[in-house]
């Protein structure tokens, strides 16, 4: 079975520690309702990662870990055959001894959009929301972050992330717990908290904005990505039935409209620093990942449009501070 103990420790003498109040009750009811499914499967794929400790980790530019020296090609065989267990992989790439993970998502592209935004993450306590399988919590390590937490409460992305650090070696402060924000009770603790491809999934998107709040300590940063349209600070395109075949997308604001949203939620320095079309070279099919992707959720006749004629998607970054929250509104 996973464990959260290493979680546990690492927290216990950490501006995290309140988390030890109820998070434990929480996730040991989180393993008692996946005793069935596939959990227990992956669980057993998972104890075949006894690897040794790889001779090298590449976290600046790239996830890649060992040189791929270290195991005989039947090892490497075998890391493959194990590795693929746990498709789709949706978010990546990751190199492991080798062995290239190339996931549906080039999320490396949309790292590069932000990181030349934000804060400097040296010393600092992160949170990723929604996180997947945690490529970008990686890179957040990379860039020199003391203590990594991120959330998403697929299992899948649980077993996905647990792969990858039992082949780093499990000594890194990062962690993933598979929960949803509004799971966690509110902390105040972090110094930067990541939103990225999760707004248009919530069906109260300010509620989803004062959760992040609640994470973040006075002056901290929220870093937001989301999906945008076009327009001005009414426009907001609600889905009637499926956006890019999505049955789980509820509201996509214009930029305008997403930052008057923060900017009601008592967020300050509210900016926008990057607009980028999601391109069919960033979201694609792969062999890691062989089910249908952007390509299929766009109309074939016109790029411009997903295939229900809504605009295709288009993502925004925005960036924003803490201020002094007024608990009117909480």
């Amino acid at each position: 079975m996973i464990s959260f103990s290493s979680f546990y420790k690492d927290i216990a003498d950490s501006n995290l520690q309140h988390w030890l109040e109820t998070l434990p009750s929480i996730l040991g009811q989180w393993q008692r309702d996946h005793k069935h499914g596939n959990l227990p499967k992956w669980e057993k794929v998972l104890n075949k990662f006894n690897y040794p400790q790889p001779d090298t980790i590449e976290l600046t530019s790239s996830v890649d870990i060992g040189s791929g020296d270290q195991l005989t090609p039947g090892q490497v065989e075998k890391l493959t055959n194990l590795l693929g267990m746990f498709q789709p992989w949706r978010k990546g790439p990751f190199t492991v001894h080798g062995i290239e993970i190339d996931t549906e998502w080039r999320s490396d592209w949309k790292w590069d959009r932000v990181k030349g935004h934000i804060s400097a993450l040296q010393n600092r306590t992160v949170l990723d929301v929604g996180c997947g399988s945690g490529y970008h919590m990686w890179r957040m390590l990379g860039e020199g972050a003391s203590r990594v937490v991120g959330v998403d409460p697929s299992p899948l992305f649980l077993c996905q992330f647990e792969a990858i650090k039992r082949l780093a070696g499990n000594q890194h402060p990062i962690h993933l717990l598979p929960l949803g924000i509004q799971e966690l009770p509110p902390l105040d603790a972090f110094d930067t908290v990541f939103s990225m491809g999760v707004l248009y999934h919530r069906r109260s998107p300010i509620d989803h904005l004062l959760q992040l709040r609640d994470q973040l300590r006075m002056g901290g940063e929220l870093v937001l990505e989301t999906l945008v349209i076009d327009g001005d600070e009414n426009a907001v395109l609600v889905p009637q039935d499926r956006y890019g075949k999505m049955n789980n997308v509820w509201f996509i604001p214009s930029v305008a409209a997403l930052m008057l949203w923060l900017k009601k939620c008592e967020f300050t320095d509210i900016r926008c620093v990057d607009i980028d079309t999601t391109s069919l070279a960033e979201q694609r099919s792969t062999n890691w990942m062989k089910n249908e992707s952007l390509v299929d959720y766009l109309d074939p006749n016109d790029a411009t449009l997903t295939v229900e004629g809504y605009p295709a998607p288009k993502r925004a970054i925005i960036i924003a501070t803490k201020n002094q929250p007024n608990h009117d509104l909480v």
